[in-house]
Order: C-alpha cells, then structure tokens, then sequence
C-alpha cells in the first residue's frame, strides 16, 4: 500500500531532485532525527514533570523540530516521514511520564525516613529500566488492535492528534516555529541561568507579604518561565488545575478559620490562637509561626484530600468505563477473526498474531522480573504481580486512549496509585522494604505502559490525518519504547544526587503522593477520613461527565500552591492572546514559543544539576 509520485517537470528555482517510488516514511534519518529529539524532550519534560507534578505530551514539539531538522536541514519534505519522528520521539518522551510518577517514590521515602526506608534507594536500576521497557511492549501490542474501533470506527477526536497533523501538514510553518522554539528556549535557558545565578535554586515571589495579605493565602509566585509555557500550553482547560489550589487557599483556608475545629484554627492563626490561650507571642516567635502556616495546611489538610481525590476519580473513571473495556475485548476478537479468515484491511497492520506473541512475551518477563526483584519474593507471589500488572495494563490502557480521545486528558496518576496499592498488597509478607520495591517496579512498568498506550493512539490519529501507514507508526513507537527508560532513570540519580528528589526544589508531586500512601500502608497510619472525603469528591466529580476534572482538582490541591499561581499566568496568557490575537496566532507562534520556554528552563536546570555534581566531587 506504499503512496508513489512520479513527476517529470525538472524545472523550478530550486531545482530539488525528482522522487520516484513511495514517499519516504520509516527511514533511517526519522528513526535518528526522532531519538535525537525524544532524548531532549524527555530529559525536558522529565525534569518539568518533578516541578509541576504532571507531564504533557511531546507529539507537538516533536512535529515543530522535526520540521526544523529534516526540512530545514537535511531538505527532506516528507510529512509521513515527519510523522515517524514525532511517533518514535513521543515513544521516547512516554517513559518521563511513566517513571517520574513512579520511581521517585522509593527516593522520597529514604530520603523522609532513612531508617526504615533507606535501603529502598539500593534497587536494581537494570531491572527498573528492563521493566519499563517490558512495561512499554505490553502497553503498545494491547492497544494497537483497538486503532480500528477507536479511530476508524468511534472517530474519536483526540485533539492532540488533530493538533500534531496541522503541524505535520504545514512544512514551511513547521520550519519557521523551529525557530520560534529555539528562540523561546535562550530566552527561557538564561532568564534561568540569571536566576540561579542572582536569586538562588528556589526562587520565590511572596506577593501576599508585600501587599500585607494573610498568610495563610500563601499569595506566593514561583519565578519559571518553564512553569508558565507549560500553562500556556494547557491554555483553558487546564484552568481547573488552577482552581483547585484557589479554593483551598482562598476558600477552604477563610472558611476553616471561622467554622473549623479549635486545632485546625490553631493551624491556620496560631498568633491568634496562642493570644486566646493566654500566650501571646512576640514579633519574632509570631512571624516563625506564620511561616509555617501554608506548609502545615497543605500537608495536614490539602495534600491528603487531593491524594484522596486522585483515588477517587480514577476508580470512578474506571466504573464509567465498564462500556468500553466491553467494547475492547471485542475489538481483539474481531482483529483475530478478521485475520484468521482473510477479511478486512489488514495489510497495513501489525498482525495480531505478533501482538498477542508481544503480550505473552512481556507477561513471563514481568514474572521473572517481579521474581528478581528481591531474595524473598516467591514464585507465585511474582506470579500473581505479573498477571495482575498485565491485566491493569489492558484495563488501564484502554480507559487512558478513550479519555484522551474524548477530553485530552489522561487519569494516569491515579491509575499508577491504585496499581501500586494492590501490588503492595499481594506481595505483604516480604518485608516492607521488599515490598515496596517489587510493587514500585512492576507499578512503574504499569505506569509506562499506560503512557505509552495512550501516546500511541495519539499518533495513530495524527497518521490517520496525513495518510501514514499505521503498521509503520506501529513499528516506529516499538522501535522507541527503549531509549526512554535508560535516559529517565539515568536523569533520576543525577537529580536525586544534585537535589534530592521531594526537596523544595525538585517536589517530585506524584511522586511524593505514592510515597505518602505506601508508607500509610506499610506503617497503618493512614488520614482515613481525609482520604475518604477527598476520594467521594472525585468519584462524584468523575461521574460528572467533565473529563479529568478531579484528578485536576485533586493535583490543586496538593501542588505547592507557587508553582499553581505560576502556572495559572500561563493558562490566563493563553485564553487572552487567544481572545485578542486569535487562535492562528496562538498555534502559529505563542505555542512554539510556550514549548521552547519548557525546554530551555529544563535543560540548564539537569546541566546545573550534572555541574553540582562535578562541582561536589572535585
């Protein structure tokens, strides 16, 4: 089914040489330009990921580059062939999601309690990467049978994958945001350089002091470029994210401080509080107690119940999709029938021979895995992980890709969080730290190949918008699911290392959030009816048919509520230079813009972390 031209006319200013045969499509410089590119955007959005605590896709950013390089530079002008870099270079980019929300966990927890947990940080970094990458293989061979029901069938939207094709059909424009990314990442890069330089590793506006507001606003901006292109990037719809830490701070706070109980206004006013009680105190103690007032309610208060949030909406998601994991199995039955007897359009496929070979293969690996995992795992506890791991990867993966389509929004934190909760559960009885690490790892196999499942019907929609052939996407996303695991758990140490992971600096939020609920299982300390409030609310809010708006919710919640106001600039920037600039101008040259400002900021922030290194062992 290869696409050929054939065309005489020699003549032309340029002279470009004549192509005969198929159309360039999956070709050793898109499979180098897309690894080369997937490297930057994952080591980028990785990093961004530790601060902002989700993740965005790298399709967008991608398509932009790969103009710059295979036009620009190599004078190569095959869209499909752009196509295949952005698929392999978002392949790359599927581990920074998968492991950041995963693996930190473990450095978090040895880091906030080194006697019982320090031993958590010796794991196998072999068999970390080794499962992610199974991870990716198993996500990749269950979603690939249903790119027919979703997309040619459902005409799911997937409004990335629109977004990515405008990209790739407008080869000239592609060109010209290259270089509009370019330029927002040096602005971005040394805007940050002077930052580190002048103001410090945390920088920090506090708006509330200045203008004498309470503190338990927490009015406070974060200073990063990064931080407002990624809003810019989410633009309307990520203006929930942004609600979630107002009414916590700005609803909650005010209203806790007249109707709470006396321990949480204590919390909110201790100066108030402590003058109540008989026991004023002075201006120095008084201003050390305000200090303390936004920490205390987000980590007493706010962060539980957006852990509980979290939870909730993702169970709910998985309820409300009962319709479609139906829908699912009997999308695979038809791909088996369809090859088994012939019909249907099937050349342009991987056979659904192979993928069920894929998922068998990745299945035993992730028993051996599990079993390696530590000394004390039996076999049929690494059994059970295993299987159970591969189930939630269908389940999951399929719930993930239907949500994308619909809403662009993906419930993939949550899903990591139930994951890795159950796996504790089954492998209890090992020993806590045994535990931990076996269910850290085959949850963070989890959680990459739910990124990657997901990421892939998004570029098997962009392809189905320009003509690409969707057996060579298929191989191309296969092709890139290795490289990202290697690079994520290499940027990992080296953050850990120069920071510490769920340092102010680098907050890690997801992270963090898998930490808090593994240590409240393992230890039985866990703020049950904070969790509960906070899991009815996004269940409720799950049903509600408004796609992904508890888990954004939730993350405003627990979001150190700086980076939340800084982010919110970014989205308020994006809806007004839509309003009055129009929305060609904001995909033409605010969106190149916003991407290079997340680049830039990203990568002088893992180069000061490699010179803090090198600095420290000199």
């Amino acid at each position: 089914m290869g696409r050929s031209f054939d065309v005489s006319d020699t003549t032309g200013s340029h002279d470009r040489p004549i192509r005969h045969g198929a159309y360039p499509e999956l070709t050793l410089p898109a499979v180098l330009v897309g690894y080369g590119i997937g490297s930057v955007i994952a080591l980028s959005i990785g990093y961004a990921a530790l601060i902002l605590g989700f993740s965005i896709e790298g399709s967008e950013l991608a398509a932009i580059c790969g103009w710059g390089i295979l036009r620009g530079i190599m004078r190569r002008t095959s869209i499909v062939e752009n196509n295949i870099n952005q698929t392999i270079a978002s392949a790359v980019n599927g581990a920074s999601a998968g492991m950041m929300f995963s693996v930190p966990a473990l450095f978090i927890l040895a880091r906030e309690n080194p006697d019982t947990y320090g031993d958590l940080t010796k794991f196998s970094p072999t068999l970390m990467v080794l499962a992610c990458i199974t991870g990716g293989i198993l996500g990749l061979a269950f979603i690939i049978p249903l790119r027919r029901q979703m997309i040619d069938f459902n005409r799911l939207a997937y409004p990335g994958g629109i977004a990515v094709a405008s990209i790739l059909k407008s080869p000239g424009a592609g060109t010209r945001k290259a270089m509009l990314l370019l330029g927002g990442a040096a602005v971005s890069g040394i805007a940050y350089l002077l930052m580190l330089t002048f103001v410090g590793e945390d920088p920090k506006g506090p708006l509330g002091d200045a203008l004498g507001l309470p503190t338990y606003l927490n009015l406070t901006f974060f200073l990063s470029l990064m931080t407002v292109g990624v809003g810019f990037l989410s633009g309307k719809g990520g203006m929930v994210f942004g609600y979630g830490g107002f009414i916590c701070y700005f609803v909650l706070a005010p209203l806790l401080l007249f109707f709470g109980a006396p321990e949480v206004k204590e919390m909110i006013d201790p100066v108030a509080a402590a003058a109540a009680n008989g026991s004023p105190l002075d201006a120095e103690a008084a201003a050390d107690a305000l200090k303390g007032v936004p920490n205390a309610l987000r980590f007493e208060l706010f962060r539980p119940t957006g852990i509980g949030m979290l939870i909730g909406a993702a169970i709910g998601g998985i309820i409300a999709a009962f319709p479609l994991i139906r829908s699912a199995l009997k999308s695979m039955q038809d791909a088996a029938r369809e090859k088994a007897h012939g019909d249907g359009d099937t050349a342009d496929e991987l056979s659904i021979g192979t993928l069920y070979a894929g998922i068998i293969f990745g299945a035993v690996a992730l028993i051996v895995i599990a079993k390696l995992c530590s000394p004390e795992m039996t076999l049929g506890r690494a059994v059970a992980m295993a299987v159970l791991g591969t189930l939630w990867i269908w389940v999951a993966g399929v719930i993930v890709s239907e949500c994308l389509g619909r809403t662009n929004w993906s419930p993939l934190s949550g899903m990591t969080l139930i994951a890795v909760t159950i796996l504790i559960l089954i492998s209890s009885g090992l020993g806590d730290n045994a535990s931990i690490v076996s269910s850290v790892i085959v949850g963070a196999a989890v959680c990459v190949a739910i990124a990657q499942a997901g990421d892939m019907m998004l570029d098997l929609k962009s392809g189905y918008l320009v003509g690409a052939r969707p057996r060579m996407q298929q191989i191309g996303q296969l092709l890139g699911t290795w490289l990202g695991p290697i690079l994520v758990m290499g940027l990992i140490f080296v953050l850990d290392k120069s920071h510490g992971l769920g340092s102010d600096q680098l907050p890690a939020p997801q992270g963090t959030a898998l930490a808090t609920v593994i240590n409240g299982i393992v230890s039985g300390d866990v703020p049950t009816w904070r969790y509960t409030a906070g899991a009815g609310l996004g269940a409720m809010l799950a049903f509600s048919g408004l796609g992904g708006i508890g888990v954004l919710i939730g993350l405003g919640f627990y979001m150190p509520f700086a980076t939340v106001l800084t982010y919110t600039i970014g989205c308020l920037t994006r809806i007004l230079t839509e309003r009055y600039k129009g929305r060609r101008f904001v995909e033409d040259v605010g969106i190149p813009i916003a991407a290079g400002l997340i680049v830039g900021e990203a990568l002088v922030g893992v180069g000061n972390a490699f010179y803090r290194i090198i600095a420290g062992a000199a």
